[in-house]
């Protein structure tokens, strides 16, 4: 169970980065630069940890998934990006398929 935990925890740090990149690509801080270094640093550790005891299939795919799901999310919520019906039925289908990753592991 603990893999998991890590596991969403590396998602939760790719979401992070990916958040901190489009800070950067706008404001051009060094703060900002420093966030997707550590963020997407600290998502590969913890994303190898899981693969300790996770198959890599698995985790690179609920870990891909909880990722474009949080950047979505992030997009809509913080930077005015399209929230229109099919994109957000495909986060739906994405989060579905990773939890039955995870169902089926």
């Amino acid at each position: 169970m603990m893999d998991w935990i890590i596991l969403i925890v590396a998602g939760v740090f790719e979401m992070l980065g990916v958040a901190s990149l489009n800070a950067y690509t706008h404001n051009n801080k060094l703060r900002s630069l420093i966030y997707v270094i550590v963020s997407f640093a600290l998502s590969f550790i913890c994303l190898a940890i899981a693969m300790m005891t996770l198959p890599m299939s698995t985790a690179y795919a609920v870990w891909t998934g909880i990722g474009a799901v949080g950047g979505a999310v992030i997009g809509m919520l913080f930077y005015k990006e399209s929230k229109d019906f099919l994109r957000v039925l495909c986060i739906v289908i994405i989060l579905g398929s990773t939890i039955g990753l995870k169902l089926l592991s």
